[in-house]
């Protein structure tokens, strides 16, 4: 179900980025598609009663010197964390770009409709 919630939330974004005519709208929707991409990673990454992924002592077997295999059995995957942390920055750059487009755009025009700005293009 929780997966279904996140195609939803990204049909939704998908929408308002083809629909649209607005610019501010259209980069709302790719933002709202870039964070149910964040969302599904994350659930990808979930385990119910998981704990974190750091070694400590009790997790090290002294006998064998290496790790427990019911530590690494019961420990969360730390790779959808890492690719989310970085689809979050790069996401924040994206946005900012978008903004400083649409912002250039409406100096220039005055108007964020698309349409229109198509227009005036000549």
């Amino acid at each position: 179900m929780l997966y279904a919630m996140c195609f939803f939330l990204f049909v939704i974004g998908l929408y308002c980025a083809l629909v649209k005519k607005n610019m501010v709208k259209i980069v709302i929707g790719i933002m709202i598609m870039e964070y149910a991409v964040d969302l599904f990673l994350i659930m990808l990454g979930y385990r119910a009663g998981g704990v974190a992924p750091i070694v400590g002592k009790d997790e090290f077997d002294a006998v064998s010197g290496m790790v427990k295999s019911s530590f690494i059995n019961a420990s969360v995957d730390p790779l959808p964390q890492a690719l989310v942390l970085t689809a979050i920055v790069i996401s924040l750059g994206s946005l900012s770009l978008m903004i400083s487009i649409c912002i250039r755009t409406y100096e220039k025009y005055g108007t964020f409709d698309i349409t229109e700005i198509r227009r005036l293009k000549g």
